[in-house]
């Protein structure tokens, strides 16, 4: 069975499953996930902590392998892969913006920026790469290094430096954590404009509702599993999601607790 995406979705995992350790210890990340995600569009993933919203993002790039399902760039599954080819996936193919800047210091901004297609023996696409930079707003700043620059700043720097090789997808995995609001602010407007300006794909791991709230839409998960999805999102409808999905999880780790209790009364 092909369960490549169809060309509109730039990204896929199909029941997706990750197990961590095994016997008393395994952790099951994510439990039989299946979610695209659109070419051309912004999707924020959240969930409470422990939900399995960092593992997901990370099988989807390709930073990490599923124990089983599949996993889909564009039209290529992740999974048909030897090392050496999803290496060149990821390079060719997808842009990554961490919430450390992961910039080199002894490069300028304009070399950080170019980075990834040097490294690849590519050639930079001077107009493009031009207009990311009138995008992010560092023309004055292209020859500064990283440590004459702002938080902010240096994030901007990550995210053109994501776009630069026109991938199919950027995944962004806290892209503000580091950052104060204002910055911040300016980082997640950026990325949504990057969207609607460069037709490119934003997939974003977030815990911050008013962050979410610059997506096109929301996918939240819980205990591994995929639990809603939500279009046009506020920061107030993101948080009173949050606040139901934190409230049933303490709920079912009561019940989860009272269970244990129960049990070792019998036993004993």
């Amino acid at each position: 069975m092909n369960t490549a995406p169809a060309p509109h979705v730039a990204a896929r995992v199909v029941d997706a499953v990750k197990v961590y350790g095994g016997g008393d210890t395994e952790v099951r990340a994510l439990d039989g996930v299946t979610v695209d995600f659109p070419a051309g569009r912004f999707t924020a993933i959240m969930g409470p902590s422990g939900s399995g919203k960092s593992t997901l993002m990370h099988c989807a790039a390709g930073l990490d392998t599923l124990t089983s399902g599949t996993a889909a760039i564009g039209g290529t599954e992740l999974n048909s892969l030897d090392d050496r080819r999803l290496t060149l996936l990821r390079r060719d193919r997808v842009g990554f913006v961490f919430q450390a800047f992961n910039l080199l210091p002894t490069l300028t901004v304009a070399e950080n920026i170019t980075l990834p297609l040097d490294l690849g023996g590519v050639r930079a696409d001077a107009e493009w790469i031009d207009a990311l930079v009138d995008t992010v707003g560092l023309r004055d700043r292209l020859h500064h290094r990283p440590a004459e620059l702002s938080g902010g700043q240096q994030q901007r720097v990550a995210v053109a430096r994501a776009f630069a090789g026109r991938p199919d997808v950027v995944f962004a995995d806290e892209p503000t954590g580091n950052l104060d609001s204002r910055s911040g602010a300016e980082v997640l407007g950026l990325l949504a404009h990057a969207v609607r300006q460069t037709h490119r794909t934003v997939v974003m791991v977030t815990h911050d509702p008013v962050a979410a709230a610059h997506a096109d839409e929301v996918v939240f998960l819980a205990d591994g599993r995929l639990v809603d999805r939500m279009r046009e999102p506020t920061a107030d409808r993101v948080l009173d999601r949050m606040k139901a999905l934190d409230t049933k999880a303490l709920d079912t780790k009561a019940l989860d607790g009272a269970g244990e209790r129960r049990g070792q009364g019998v036993l004993s």
